[in-house]
This record gives C-alpha cells, sequence and structure tokens, in this order.
C-alpha cells in the first residue's frame, strides 16, 4: 500500500503531504520513546506516536520512516510544521489512541491479502497456532 492509498483509506487528516506520497508502505510502527524509536523504527514503516516535535521529525528522517501519524490529537507546533515541510515528511494525524490507529493501519495493508480478513477482529493471525475465537 502506498500513502496515498492509507490516506484515501483511512480517517487520518493530512497535516503536511510529503515529497513521496506514492512511497510504499511496509508496516505499522508504534513508540513514543524517541531513543528507542531511532533504533527500531522500520525503514517504510507508518509510525503512530503521541510525540510532536522536531526530534520526532529528526527521527522521521534519520530511520527513513514512510510518514509519521500523530495520534490522540497532538499537534505540531509551527517550527516543526516548517520542518515536515522542508524535509518532505509526510505527517498524518487523528483523535484515535495509537493502537487503534495503528490498527486501522495494519488491517487496510492487510486487507488485499485474503488470508487475514480485515473486518473480522478475532481472526487468528499466527498459522502455527490454533485459536479459539
Amino acid at each position: 500500500m502506498k500513502i496515498q492509498e492509507l490516506i484515501d483509506k483511512t480517517r487520518f487528516t493530512v497535516i503536511n503531504a510529503g515529497s513521496d506520497t506514492g512511497r510504499n508502505i511496509s508496516k505499522p510502527y508504534c513508540c513514543d520513546l524517541l531513543s528507542i524509536a531511532m533504533s527500531s523504527a522500520p525503514a517504510d514503516g507508518i509510525w503512530f506516536t503521541v510525540m510532536a516535535n522536531l526530534n520526532t521529525l529528526a527521527v522521521a528522517a534519520l530511520t527513513d520512516t514512510a510518514c509519521v501519524v500523530l495520534c490522540q490529537n497532538t499537534a505540531l507546533d509551527e517550527n516543526a510544521l516548517k520542518k515536515a515541510r522542508t524535509e518532505g515528511i509526510t505527517v498524518l494525524a487523528t483523535e484515535l489512541p495509537v493502537f487503534d490507529a495503528a490498527l486501522l493501519a495494519y488491517e487496510q495493508l492487510n486487507a488485499a491479502d485474503a488470508s487475514i480478513p480485515a473486518d473480522e477482529s478475532q481472526t487468528c493471525r499466527n498459522p502455527e497456532t490454533t485459536c479459539d475465537a
């Protein structure tokens, strides 16, 4: 899935459309500790966080994150917004908590995969185990 498809299929608000909304997204990533995100955020990932500041954007650029989703109505200040524009970083926002927003993105990312139904919240997603759901 591409960033623009994520925007079109979710209720995430566009704060800044980065320089490459046609970029592929690998997977969701949730973290609010910048030092942890710096060492483990996946390239091409969607980073869900409540940390809305210049340092978040610096880490997003460093880790080559596809886009940042600010959760729980957090917002960039004017300096951070300018930095996002300058760096071409896609920043989205939502009122949803981090987990709920990441789950929504996960379901959208996997909606095309028939083995992982996007609309069944009780589906067992680990093929090596059995589920009693």
